[in-house]
């Protein structure tokens, strides 16, 4: 005696057995002849993938020398990046004080040993800036 339930499980074992049969075969009919031709896949020139070999009269030649791996080295830049600006304030004592650049709201450290002359708060200087560990630096500073 079997159940109801025990028969509708075995109706869908069979299905999905018939199913499988049926999809091996689809792709048996579908398939290729498996050679290395038929599996290949090209990169045209727009970055598409085709099925087509590249044309080799379009082909253009690279210089290898040319290419840059990694970052590329930086261009020295024409443009001056002399800043101007009011010193602050300045320790003396301690050989540190900050400037505020005219223009910005920029406050940047100076240290002595970045000064080309003697400097005092109030005194309106030119400098340039170099990244230091704590931030950007006041370097090359003179009365302006």
């Amino acid at each position: 005696m079997s159940t109801f339930e025990k028969r509708e499980k075995e109706k869908k074992r069979q299905q999905k057995k018939l199913e499988k049969q049926r999809r091996k075969e689809e792709r048996k009919s579908n398939a290729t002849d498996g050679s290395l031709d038929s599996m290949m896949a090209y990169v045209d020139e727009n970055g598409m993938i085709t099925d087509t070999p590249p044309d080799p009269t379009k082909r253009v030649e690279i210089d290898a020398s040319e290419i840059i791996l990694g970052i590329p080295p930086k261009e020295e830049s024409e443009e001056s990046n002399v800043k101007t600006g009011v010193i602050d304030f300045f320790d003396t004592s301690k050989g540190f004080g900050f400037i505020n650049e005219i223009g910005s709201h920029g406050r940047y450290f100076v240290h002595i040993s970045g000064m080309l002359e003697e400097l005092h708060e109030g005194n309106k200087v030119t400098f340039e800036l170099e990244r230091g560990p704590k931030g950007m630096n006041a370097v090359h500073v003179k009365k302006a």
